[in-house]
């Protein structure tokens, strides 16, 4: 009998098992589709090479983490300084937006300085409520201005959820209030820096952000099953069975990373309120929509696009910037995230519409010189993209855990455990997983 069965093989799966058998530990992983990677997959169509759950890079602050899929990649790995922008009124705004104010128009300069100043103010003298949600927080936070310049219509396109209806609790001490002299200096045109551990990052220099799941899925490739999409998971008397329907697999334990909404049809015995709860859990879907174009692209790594008039898309990556080998001599590589839910209008479009509207903004916002340049484009979709914390978030999340640490399974990932986690987050949480078991 396997000690270890694993459902799903992502980037959180195949790092679960690369760290258990490291530990002496037998494992199977357990992935649905003929190819592992997840929401890390990429693909090279003619002769493009783009990631298909939108745009990835090697960065955090978590030096062990950072240094772990630095070493796994070896010599397949190239570094770049990071230059984000904000696309803002047809300009380019240095990222993050409260770095950028002399860039902006002077009335939108005035206000967002003016605005975070009374609110600093306010604050100061316990004037400014507790936040009850992210809106509140914003608000509370940079002041009216930078609020209603960018960051509430940017997030508000990138969640496709009101702010006003999703919980503030994942901000706390996440992002800090921006120092009253940065704002000033940042106003006048003098230098400034925010997020600096994205400063510099890496990314494969072949195959893509796949490249490292390959890179860490090594050593354990003989125990992945692909093809294996799970129907059952049934405690036994000694233990697991798991079971696609034809074949059955017997563990000891087993360890979800898959969604929690296509783990629990799989189960028995589940109470009402948990599922419930399980479905009350709210998730965006993304569509990637990637563009390879005659021509260069601006030396910029990625940027977030806050105003509807461009385009749905809320970012552009640029890979062919990450990458020399990602792209054909004389071409260059965008792609376009957007963020949608089942029944909205974007969920209606068809591929060909979502590239239409795509190339359309891209060559209006001067990024694409005519839309007869564009030699390759596709579409690549994915259900489960980002976990989106409403204000019911933490009520519900807090009894499926409590369930299913009482049931067996474990969860491990960013759609097991539900929480908005970064590539760095991921591995993070495997970590602390193997050295609890």
């Amino acid at each position: 009998m396997t000690k270890y069965a694993i459902l799903g093989g992502g980037l959180t799966g195949v790092t679960l098992a690369r760290f258990l058998k490291e530990a002496g530990d037998e494992v199977v992983v357990l992935e649905k589709e003929e190819r592992i990677g997840g929401l890390c997959k990429s693909e090279t169509r003619n002769g493009f090479t783009f990631d298909c759950g939108g745009s990835h890079i090697i960065f955090s602050r978590d030096t062990e983490v950072l240094s772990f899929m630095q070493n796994v990649l070896g010599e397949n790995k190239d570094f770049r300084n990071r230059n984000t922008k904000i696309f803002y009124k047809g300009r380019y705004v240095k990222y993050p937006f409260e770095n950028g104010l002399s860039e902006l128009p002077k009335e939108d300069l005035f206000f967002c300085i003016n605005e975070y100043v009374k609110n600093l103010i306010a604050v100061e003298k316990c004037e400014v409520s507790e936040p009850q949600n992210f809106r509140d927080w914003i608000y509370a936070t940079f002041g009216k201005g930078i609020a209603e310049c960018y960051l509430v219509p940017y997030n508000e396109k990138i969640w496709n959820y009101p702010t006003e209806k999703m919980s503030k609790h994942w901000m706390d001490g996440r992002v800090p209030r921006p120092p009253v002299e940065d704002i000033i200096k940042s106003s006048v045109g003098i230098e400034t820096e925010g997020y600096t551990h994205q400063s510099v990052f890496a990314y494969p220099i072949d195959g893509g952000i796949e490249e490292l799941v390959q890179a860490i899925a090594r050593p354990v490739v003989d125990n992945i099953k692909t093809g294996f999409a799970v129907t059952s998971v049934r405690k036994t008397d000694a233990g697991w069975e798991v079971s696609n329907g034809s074949e059955t697999i017997t563990a000891g334990r087993v360890i979800s990373t898959i969604p929690l909404q296509v783990l629990l049809p799989t189960l028995e015995d589940i109470p009402a309120e948990i599922q419930e709860a399980v479905h009350a859990l709210r998730y965006n879907s993304i569509a990637c929509i990637s563009v390879g174009f005659k021509g260069d692209v601006p030396d910029i790594s990625w940027m977030y696009v806050p105003e509807d008039k461009w385009g749905r898309f809320n970012r552009l990556s640029f890979p062919s910037n990450f990458s020399k080998n990602v792209a054909p001599e004389g071409c260059a590589a965008v792609l376009a995230e957007i963020t949608y839910n089942e029944g909205d209008d974007v969920s209606k479009m068809s591929d060909d519409e979502l590239i239409s509207h795509t190339i359309d903004g891209l060559v209006r916002m001067g990024i694409v010189p005519v839309s007869e340049d564009v030699v390759h484009a596709a579409v690549d979709k994915f259900e489960h993209a980002y976990v989106v914390y409403d204000l019911e978030y933490l009520k519900n999340i807090a009894r499926v855990k409590e369930f299913f640490g009482g049931y067996g399974v474990d969860l491990v990932g960013r759609f097991s455990q539900f929480e908005y986690l970064n590539m760095d987050g991921c591995i993070r949480c495997v970590m602390e997983f193997v050295e609890e078991r």
